[in-house]
């Protein structure tokens, strides 16, 4: 963040990678996805709007869907797993350029848990609260 001359705080951002929600080739929508600053932000709504922000190391998956009216009008859906508790499922909803993007953002996620030093067992650990024993013993009870 960077202070401006009034006082005022001022976040410096540099976005790596903008669009919009498309309706066949127009991106006109009031929904919009945004990553910088290691951070995936999915702005919505008009009247009312909502920010949802997610953390690019704690995506855990990267789908990509295309149906035939998303290939003939060069979009496409990526499904973006995390192990965000508020926002399990993120949906960048007919993007332009899908496949491109679905890269970059697969490249920026690696690079992020580099950085933070994330490993595999901090995304995917063992799951504690679960007994196998006590699995075992209901299952011959």
């Amino acid at each position: 963040m960077g202070k401006a001359e009034n006082g005022e705080i001022r976040e410096v951002t540099a976005n790596i990678w903008e669009d919009r929600k498309h309706h066949l080739w127009f991106p006109l929508s009031f929904t919009k996805y945004t990553v910088g600053n290691g951070r995936l932000y999915v702005n919505s709504g008009f009247l009312s709007s909502r920010e949802d922000e997610c953390l690019l190391y704690r995506i855990t998956d990267i789908t990509l869907y295309r149906s035939l009216p998303q290939r003939i009008f060069g979009t496409g859906t990526i499904e973006l797993h995390t192990k965000d508790r508020s926002t399990p499922v993120i949906r960048l909803e007919n993007i332009a350029k899908s496949a491109e993007v679905k890269r970059v953002l697969s490249d920026l996620i690696e690079r992020e848990r580099e950085e933070k030093h994330v490993v595999g067992r901090d995304m995917y650990g063992a799951i504690s609260h679960i007994d196998p024993m006590e699995e075992i013993q209901d299952d011959h009870m």
